[in-house]
């Protein structure tokens, strides 16, 4: 497959942007696969790119029941970072933000990874203890984290509401630099792109309808194209987790519900960092195209829509004003919205589960992007060795009949607060 460089773009570009390879094969399904991953989106092409190039597994399918990255991968805000307050979780996470700040050069594909700081708002003083805390637990793991006072906050972002009757008064902050935002679907591309030039089969419009067994094992997967056999079979359907673990009579510890995002027209540039509150649960950066992105919390019960409430929207608007006043003069012209596999302990999953030959990449409730190179890494890991990744190992099924959960703090809303 041709090599992507600034050569090729200028010849490109003198040539009227003709003659381009497509970005990856659009393969048949074969009758057997070492490997089947369940789901195109960011999590599953990455898996399959490490299982290929780590592991040397080539006999990979990738299936997905619509196109590539249109799921989760598509639909959350592209806001990148480590700073989690527990350790496995923070070490997962970093991990994954290093090889973010490689993965445009390792894929031969610009996904835009832009670090320009991840910033959390304090907007009390048990807020900036909070936030001490957790800077604390990451610098002794060799973390960036850096606690900001008032002063420094409203000159990182000189629009902000720092008056002293603001509706929500800011004492400071803590800021990761090496965070930031990165193209979501450039990095759906950018795997795939990678992961067929290994020889991975990327098959979009395949639905899997069920799985074949023979003793208790899973053999492979029931599709609306026919049967598929395979070596193991990996689930990476965030937001349709539990629907598809069901089909082997599997319940997971996971509730879907829905989260959505709004995006305002093109602006100049106006604010060069990503603004957080956790306790609001509000969250903003601006786009490489000029529109200020907006979230906040999801619907707070379950469901597979992927149209979300007004009065999210609203409450979220709200709340961004208020911390940036500047944001009222501009229009919304877009939101959508995501099914999220909420667990209920906020934490992923990234496990074997009690059917053989079957695992599960999923739960990652509001963090799954940020995630998306280190998830892939360890899943790869588990389904060429069988065995959990040392980053992954924390996050096993049967942590929940163990007591084992890992409590993430201000992770926001979770099933189990309902």
């Amino acid at each position: 497959m041709k090599r992507y460089s600034a050569l090729a773009l200028l010849k490109a570009g003198l040539n009227g942007q003709r003659g381009w390879d497509r970005a990856w094969r659009d393969p048949e399904p074969q009758k057997n696969y070492d490997v089947i991953i369940i789901g195109g989106g960011g999590h599953g092409l990455s898996t399959a790119y490490y299982l290929a190039k780590v592991h040397g597994i080539r006999n990979i399918a990738v299936l997905e029941k619509g196109w590539i990255g249109g799921g989760n991968t598509g639909r959350n805000t592209t806001i990148v970072r480590s700073n989690y307050r527990q350790k496995p979780l923070h070490d997962l996470f970093d991990f994954a933000l290093n090889l973010w700040d490689g993965m445009s050069d390792e894929l031969n594909y610009n996904v835009m990874f832009s670090p320009r700081g991840a910033l959390f708002l304090g907007h009390s003083d048990s807020d900036m203890t909070m936030l001490a805390q957790r800077g604390d637990a990451l610098r002794c793991d060799g973390i960036d984290a850096e606690l900001l006072s008032r002063d420094q906050v409203h000159k990182l972002i000189p629009l902000l509401d720092m008056s002293r009757d603001a509706r929500f008064p800011i004492h400071g902050g803590m800021t990761q630099r090496r965070g930031g935002t990165a193209r979501h679907d450039a990095v759906a591309w950018g795997y795939a792109r990678a992961a067929d030039t290994l020889g991975v089969d990327v098959i979009q419009k395949c639905e899997v309808t069920g799985f074949t067994m023979d003793g208790g094992r899973v053999t492979g997967v029931e599709t609306n194209r026919g049967s598929i056999g395979a070596g193991r079979v990996g689930i990476c359907v965030a937001g349709n987790s539990g629907p598809v673990a069901a089909m082997v009579g599997l319940n997971l510890p996971i509730e879907a519900q829905t989260l959505q995002a709004f995006v305002t027209e093109p602006v100049k540039p106006m604010i060069d960092t990503v603004i957080m509150s956790q306790s609001l649960h509000c969250y903003i950066s601006q786009s490489d195209k000029g529109g200020i992105v907006l979230g906040g919390d999801p619907d707070q019960f379950p469901s597979y829509a992927q149209r979300g409430l007004p009065a999210r929207i609203e409450k979220a608007a709200a709340e961004a004003i208020a911390l940036v006043p500047a944001l009222s003069r501009l229009r919304m012209v877009r939101c959508w919205s995501g099914t999220t596999d909420m667990s209920f302990d906020g934490s992923p999953i990234i496990s074997s589960l009690p059917v053989d030959n079957l695992y599960l990449n999923g739960g990652w409730c509001y963090g799954g992007f940020k995630a998306t190179p280190a998830s892939g890494w360890c899943y790869a890991h588990l389904l060429a060795t069988g065995a959990s990744h040392a980053l992954a190992a924390p996050f096993a099924f049967d942590r929940f009949a163990h007591g084992a959960t890992i409590d993430e703090a201000g992770v926001g809303f979770m099933p189990q607060l309902r």
